[in-house]
């Protein structure tokens, strides 16, 4: 056999052992494009999902704007986990939602947060005195331009007739979690975050809770995507809305919707 056949027949080799199979190619889990605030309760789902011989997720956490874009530019993605309606509504006028998959996963409260070493208490009503609070720093936001946990902070200083004197004091982040950073590391006197991100960190305390009525309910939704191409996605977006799913949400300090 000459050496140009037995080359031949080593590429044909290489090649199939390199080329996955159609069961291993299945083994890849669903991606899942989720909301910043949902990082702890996503992965015990994801994890509890495997632990029942499932692929387990891919998880890609993110302001739910950024995630929104991503998914308008053709991201290959499965499901969509929004922290809010509006980015979910964005989403679906594009036409990138599957009919019948749009559901309310999950609920959450909005909370102003101090350092764990600085700790304080606001009781939050009209005309609190956030901005003697502060001193001279800065109140943490996300940007309340695009980001949901932004948006609904300004909405509830708004309600409380306050936003005027920290508008001109915010240090804003990308998502909620880059804000708690913010308060954790003392770069900031107070935040604002979602429950479940203060309850995710031992380096920040609760100043106060905002009153439901300042603000739009927080509401999660869950889609899935047109691009979906993963067998597994549909099953995972029902476990979430279970009951066992929505245990563990509930285990993180998310409320039912």
């Amino acid at each position: 056999m000459s050496k140009l056949i037995l080359r031949a027949f080593a590429f044909v080799a290489i090649f199939f052992h390199i080329l996955p199979t159609p069961a291993v190619a299945q083994q890849r889990g669903p991606l899942v494009l989720a909301a910043a605030s949902m990082q702890e309760a996503m992965n015990a789902a994801a994890d509890a999902w495997a632990a029942q011989r499932h692929a387990r997720p891919v998880l890609s956490f993110a302001a739910s704007s950024a995630l929104a874009r991503q998914i308008r530019s053709g991201a290959p993605a499965d499901l969509f986990v929004s922290a809010d309606e509006d980015w979910m509504d964005d989403v679906e006028r594009a036409g990138l939602l599957q009919r019948g998959t749009r559901a309310d996963m999950a609920g959450n409260r909005l909370v102003l947060v101090a350092p764990a070493r600085a700790p304080l208490r606001l009781r939050i009503a009209r005309g609190m005195p956030i901005a003697r609070a502060l001193g001279d720093s800065r109140l943490a936001m996300a940007n309340p331009d695009s980001v949901p946990a932004g948006k609904y902070g300004k909405a509830a200083l708004a309600a409380l007739g306050v936003w005027h004197s920290v508008a001109n004091r915010l240090a804003l982040g990308d998502n909620v979690r880059s804000t708690l950073t913010l308060v954790e590391r003392g770069e900031a006197r107070l935040g604002i975050v979602y429950a479940t991100d203060a309850r995710a960190s031992r380096d920040v305390v609760v100043a106060g809770t905002f009153p439901a009525a300042s603000h739009a309910p927080i509401r999660y939704p869950i889609a899935r995507l047109t691009a979906s191409r993963n067998p597994e996605a549909e099953g995972f977006r029902r476990f979430l809305l279970s009951r066992p799913g929505q245990n563990i949400l509930a285990r993180y300090g998310f409320s039912r919707p």
